[in-house]
Order: C-alpha cells, then structure tokens, then sequence
C-alpha cells in the first residue's frame, strides 16, 4: 500500500525462487489526501478501500500465513491511519503491517537484489516512491546502508507544481529541497562506496521508459538524458502539455516531483547512469514471507543481535522463555510452537524484556518497552514492535497501564501472552538454576489458575507474597487471578 500506488503480486514457489503468477495495480495516489494537519481525507480513504475490496476479491481462499500486506509513508505520517487500516483490513480480509522506512529499504533491496545479473558487485539502489524515498547500499542480498528520506512524487508534486503547473523556478526549489534532504546521508553512502547504481519502482520506470521512447537515453537513466527530460517540462509549463511519447496518464501528476528529486539524487551522488530493475518492495516482501516459511526468519536473528547489543543476561533470558512456553503450550495445546506466531512473540518478549537495563535497571521495563516500540527492527514491522513493547511493559509494574495502551476487551489474546511472560518472571525473580516444582496453569471463563506446590509455597514466602499482590493487579485490570495450593504427587 504505497503512498501513490497499491500493488498486489501473486508468486509460484518453485525451491527457493519465487515466480511471479499475478499482478494488480490502482492508482490511489494516498499521499495527495494527507492535509496539512496529516489527516488522511474521506476521498483518498475511499480510494483505497475500493483498491483493498478488489485486492481482497483475488486473494479470496488464500491462507492467512501465505498472504502479507505492507503500507508505507502515508499510512506512517497520517494521524488517522489505525482508523483507516481497520477498514482496510476488513475490505481485505488480511492484516496490514506499517513498516518503518528502513525496514520499507530493506524489502526494497530484497526484491531488488533477486533480480540482479552480478550480485558479487556493491549497489545503490534507489527507490522514488509517492511519499518517501528509500536509499540503499548492498551486495548479494545483504545491505550494508539503508536510509528513508521523507520525500516522494505524490508530495513534491503537490507541494512544488501545484494543478501540474511547472517553471524553472518550482522545478529548481524542488531540486534544492531534495538536495538538502539528501545532504544527510550522502557522506556515509560515498564512503561505503558502490559499483553500480539501479533504480527500482513506478519513477525510475517512468523516468527510464521516458527517456527511451524520446531517445534521449537507451535502456536506463543518464544524467544527460534526465537533463534534457527535466528541460522538456519546464518548457511545457504543464504537466499534461509535455507531450512526450510513453508518458502514462497515471503519471502525469506526479511527474514533475519524481523528475526533480532523481536529478536531485544524480547530482548529489555524482550519477552518470542509472540502471532499472523490476524487482522492488512487493517482489522483496514475498521473499521475505518465503524466508519465514523455510525458518529462515530476519526477525531472529534481529533478537539475537538486540541481545549481543545490549547485553542481556542470556541465562535469565532462557530460564523465563522456557517456562512462559510451557504455560504457553499448557493453555493453549493445540498449538505448535514451532508454527504459533504468537509463540514466537512470547519467546522473543522473554529474551528481549531485560534490553533496558543498558539504560538504568530502575523501571528499565519502561525503557525495554520504549527502545522495542522505537528502534529500527529489520523483520520486524511497527506493529509487531507494539505488541513486543506491550508484552515487556507488561512483564512487571502495574497492568491498568497496558489496558489503556493496548485498549483490547478481557479477552485479548494478548492478555494469555502477558500472564505467561508476567507469571515466568515472578517465579524466576531468583536469577538462578535452582530447580523450581512443576506450575500447572490453566485458564477459567474469568481469568487464570496457577497452581503451585503448597509445601514450596509455604517455604518461599516471599515468592507467596508476590503472587499475593498480583492477585490484586490482575483484578484492577478486570480479571481473575486464583492461585491454588496443591500436594505434589507421593
């Protein structure tokens, strides 16, 4: 769900490689419905729940792990896009992801990188999108520089060729503004260094097949040829009255706006010639659902490097992931934790809670929440980043604030994660490998039962008066906490 267009992209898999079956595009141009206080309009709202009904009409029977939606810039900047999404989803019959910019980079090189001749070279891959555009430097399939800047054709067309009109004045001030932007990440991205330079999505085509159509470059985008195309629209003064050949109607709004932040890039990076690639976020956003099908998931290894980074107590990490699962699999033991989406949040929450002591160990679950929901993620879209932010907040301290963050009803299932990774960490508040009796959990039409060792209650007292207290926490949020004292078997 771009800020311009939505796409949808069907693909066979055939070993590791993706084959593309099906192909859908509207012309939403979402980004020209943000108002000036970032309020996504009833119009473009309207446009895209058209554009959503139609996707969900072809995905009709697919499962639900065989499908994921993405949305970018627009629906990251408009006030009211969980309003919007909620529609969204119901005319799709999928949940959305908002992805942040740089993770919106990542996918894009993906998708990218699948369709390059010579992987063994270092690319700049550049992607003019309607909202943003997104700045990449990789080899093989790895990235080593990814960049989001807030500018995109939809908006510099609207802000600097208003109704389509253009002159050498807007088309150099749109120039300009681009070249500023792009003055924040061009030192690190020269010193990285690249071989080659690719373009990929709706601009750098529009822009290539522009110039190939009027001869002004053969097969890819050149410095002189985008010269030429940028001369071309300031003598026409309109958008609509160039009169080049190849120019889609869809495009002619947007024009403009893509033309000058690609001449912006060229300059600023020292560009003679760009190469296009059909490969972009829709084809790098099926890899990457391919990668998780084969157990091949970005999001691991993003967890195990927040752990090296903020040195997190592995020992502990473990001992609290093992017992979470285990009252995981006992309230919910029709579910594979291998395949459970939701046991993998779990486990990740468990190993990740304890980041924010690298900040300062008082309410450093705060601090683990606030780092999760806000730091840059690869795999991991934003509301992924919420749910593992809600589930650490939650794991101490008082739960009525999680009822207002997550404003779900009792019985969320976010609620049965809380109580697994809560009730793991109280009864391993010791940090140590003492053996612990065996907890029975259950849920009750009210809440949940735990049920513990009465003759190793009454010897931790301290344990008994924690669970004392969380009786009262869970009650303040509405539901029941019982806990049941019981004879081990003889």
């Amino acid at each position: 769900m771009g800020s311009n267009s939505f796409r949808l992209q069907v693909g066979r898999i055939v070993g590791n490689q993706i084959y593309p079956l099906d192909g859908l595009k509207e012309t939403v141009r979402l980004a020209a419905g943000l108002t000036a206080d970032k309020m996504l309009d009833a119009a473009a709202q309207e446009r895209g729940l058209i554009a959503m009904a139609r996707f969900g009409e072809r995905l009709r029977g697919f499962a639900p792990d065989a499908v994921r939606a993405v949305a970018t810039n627009t629906l990251r900047v408009a006030k009211n896009a969980a309003e919007f999404l909620v529609r969204a989803e119901e005319a799709l019959g999928f949940p959305i992801e908002v992805i942040a910019g740089r993770e919106e980079a990542r996918l894009i090189y993906l998708g990218v990188a699948h369709t390059l001749p010579n992987q063994h070279n270092r690319h700049l891959v550049v992607d003019i999108g309607g909202g943003s555009t997104e700045f990449i430097i990789g080899r093989n399939i790895n990235p080593l520089q990814l960049e989001s800047l807030y500018m995109g054709c939809v908006s510099y067309s609207l802000k600097y060729f208003p109704n389509g009109r253009i002159d050498k004045r807007s088309m150099k001030e749109a120039e300009f503004a681009a070249r500023r932007e792009l003055q924040t990440i061009v030192h690190a991205f020269r010193a990285t260094g690249w071989d080659v330079a690719v373009g990929s999505s709706g601009t750098a085509k529009a822009i290539c097949d522009l110039l190939e159509f009027n001869r002004f470059a053969s097969g890819s985008i050149t410095a002189a040829g985008l010269e030429r195309l940028r001369e071309r629209l300031v003598q026409a003064g309109h958008a609509g009255k160039v009169g080049l050949a190849g120019m889609r109607p869809e495009r002619v709004p947007v024009i403009p706006g893509g033309v000058a932040i690609m001449s912006a890039v060229f300059k600023e990076f020292g560009l003679e010639e760009m190469a296009f690639s059909e490969g972009a976020l829709r084809l790098g956003v099926l890899y990457d659902l391919l990668g998780r099908y084969h157990h091949d998931d970005l999001r691991e290894a993003t967890v195990s490097r927040f752990m090296q980074r903020y040195e997190v107590d592995r020992r502990q990490a473990a001992r609290i992931a093992a017992t979470a699962l285990d009252f995981y699999q006992q309230l919910r033991p029709q579910d594979d934790l291998e395949e459970s989406p939701a046991a993998h949040f779990l486990a990740w929450a468990a190993r990740l809670h304890e980041v924010g002591v690298s900040i300062a160990h008082s309410s450093y679950h705060k601090h683990s929440a606030y780092m999760l929901a806000n730091a840059d993620m690869p795999g991991f879209s934003k509301r992924d980043q919420g749910l593992l932010a809600r589930l650490v907040l939650a794991h101490r301290g008082k739960l009525e604030r999680v009822q207002v963050l997550t404003r779900q009803q009792q019985e969320s299932p976010e609620w049965l994660l809380i109580y697994c990774l809560r009730t793991a960490a109280l009864l391993h508040r010791a940090r140590d490998d003492a053996p612990l009796p065996e907890f029975r959990v259950r849920a009750s039409p009210r809440g949940y039962e735990l049920q513990v060792d009465r003759n190793w209650l009454a010897a931790a007292p301290l344990t008994a008066a924690v669970l004392d207290e969380e009786i009262q926490q869970w009650a303040n949020v509405g539901i029941e906490f019982r806990v049941r004292g019981h004879r081990p078997p003889a």
